[in-house]
């Protein structure tokens, strides 16, 4: 067991499967996200705020911690790896469309490691351990998010960073969905095509609705 986890396919597994729970948890982020655009302030803070006290939560934050850390730390170990058994490039360039995906996946991934820190720093670790600085509550017990969401995204130079963060993501998600199928041993002329069909899809919901949401906000006089 120990060895499997030390291995090159370990690693990868690992990976894989940290990155499709973060995957999973993207969507139920957006999910609730989309309730400021879809339903109002109070209905998102109640929903923001039984996701930061639920108990059960709770657990799932301590693991999406976990994933994202070996994720990070996995992906990196891996790309090292990889530049060490290849000091010389190839003698012809791939241009296939995997290979240019999978080129920058460093890359995307770095921005989006210094985008993560951004966005903990400005919501997550404000709502946790800035109680000052937050809005007065909504309800007793129920924390204003929506107010330092809409505040955030009401400033120009914020969204565009977002913006151009979240077409990044999703440029890593597209290349990052199918490997993580691919290293599960699902690489087959009858399901590829099914599965980076699915990673399209799922990359272009990702990049559209958290940028729906922070151009909404940020060119609606409603907020």
């Amino acid at each position: 067991m120990a060895n499997l986890l030390t291995s090159s396919i370990g690693k990868k597994i690992t990976m894989s499967l940290a990155g499709l729970f973060l995957a999973v948890f993207l969507l139920v982020h957006l999910g609730i996200n989309m309730l400021l655009i879809v339903s109002d302030t109070y209905t998102f803070n109640v929903a923001a705020n039984f996701m930061a006290s639920n108990k059960l939560i709770k657990v799932v934050e301590i693991v999406l911690f976990l994933g994202i850390f070996l994720h990070i730390i996995y992906g990196i170990w891996l790309q090292i790896q990889n530049w060490m058994s290849r000091p010389v490039g190839y003698a012809k360039s791939n241009n296939s469309q995997t290979s240019f995906f999978s080129k920058y996946m460093i890359h995307t991934a770095v921005v989006i490691l210094i985008f993560l820190v951004i966005h903990l720093v400005d919501f997550f670790f404000k709502s946790k351990f800035m109680k000052d600085s937050m809005p007065p509550e909504v309800a007793p017990g129920i924390e204003d998010m929506a107010t330092i969401v809409i505040a955030k995204f009401k400033q120009l130079p914020f969204v565009i960073i977002y913006l151009v963060c979240f077409l990044l993501l999703g440029f890593h998600l597209f290349h990052a969905f199918q490997s993580a199928f691919q290293t599960f041993g699902f690489s087959h002329k009858k399901y590829t095509p099914c599965i980076k069909t699915v990673g399209v899809i799922y990359a272009l919901i990702i990049i559209f609705g958290y940028s729906l949401i922070a151009l909404v906000i940020y060119l609606s006089p409603n907020y």
